[in-house]
């Protein structure tokens, strides 16, 4: 019986990371795809601007899990 992997804290941050950017871009594209149906009042730039911003958080998350994988890579090396 194998034991539930367990997850460094960067990975864990990482992977909330990843999720709540990805949560976030979801509720900016139904919000782009609303106000190509109703323009009236909406600034359009602001979604764009917000999907721009949690693209990047998702990007600087992964970025964090590759990191933790090269130094892992490293201290095995090291080890070995």
């Amino acid at each position: 019986m194998s034991s539930p992997m367990t997850l460094s804290p960067a990975s864990g941050s990482a992977l909330s990371g990843i999720h709540t950017g990805l949560q976030h871009l979801r509720g900016v594209a139904a919000e782009i795809a609303g106000t190509a149906v109703d323009p009236v009042g909406r600034d359009p730039a602001r979604p764009l601007v917000e999907q721009r911003i949690q693209a990047r958080q998702v990007e600087a998350s992964v970025e964090v899990l590759e990191t933790e994988q090269r130094m892992l890579g490293t201290l095995i090396d090291m080890k070995v």
